[in-house]
């Protein structure tokens, strides 16, 4: 950048992507000073050098703006994994669509796969069931992403929670701890039932 370019000449980028052609260094530093702007090397491999005029600062700034953003979303893009049998017993059914619909209601997609064995290979229809099933037992909290599937001995379906239940979920992890004793400090204590006045030997009046 500026002093630290050591090529002879540049070609040289204008501030809103224009080209200006190939220019002596100095004369691209000197054209960097008049408008108040950073020479910035962007292609330093190439013959010549590529520089364009920017405010380098400003640059750097939003650019880490961009990768927090960036990072933010891919925390928040979590998949989750269950894994059922086509002939799964009722209760342990019952136990995994559990772990599914808090999943869903904790803001996460949720990778559902059926896997088969033997000669359950030959009956696809019945992971293909079971995932439809499924599905209409969680609609209320999210939807079919990816429609199942045949990958390889599995059966797979992903699902994703709604915009409302995902919604929710960024909400209730917003409420820190601070906040909701802070609230219930604040809350108006409980009416009690009001002593009537006091009789002789302090006992309270009927």
């Amino acid at each position: 950048m500026n002093e630290q370019i050591r090529a002879r000449e540049v070609r040289l980028v204008g501030p809103d992507g224009e080209q200006v052609g190939i220019v002596p260094l100095e004369r691209a530093l000197q054209l960097a000073t008049d408008v108040d702007l950073d020479l910035v090397e962007v292609a330093p491999m190439a013959r010549p050098p590529v520089c364009r005029l920017m405010d380098f600062g400003k640059y750097k700034y939003e650019s880490a703006l961009k990768a927090r953003e960036a990072r933010r979303n891919q925390q928040q893009t979590v998949i989750k994994e269950m894994k059922l049998r086509p002939k799964i017993d009722p209760h342990d059914y019952e136990t995994k669509k559990g772990h599914v619909v808090r999943f869903l209601k904790a803001g996460d997609k949720v990778k559902v796969t059926i896997m088969f064995r033997g000669r359950e290979q030959s009956r696809p229809e019945l992971g293909y069931r079971l995932l439809r099933r499924l599905e209409s037992e969680i609609s209320e909290l999210g939807y079919v992403e990816a429609a199942p599937k045949q990958d390889g001995r599995n059966m797979i379906m992903v699902l994703a929670p709604h915009r409302a239940t995902k919604a929710a979920a960024t909400a209730a992890r917003a409420g820190s701890p601070r906040e909701r004793e802070t609230g219930a400090a604040e809350a108006p204590p409980a009416a009690g039932p009001t002593p009537g006045p006091a009789g002789p030997a302090g006992t309270t009046g009927e």
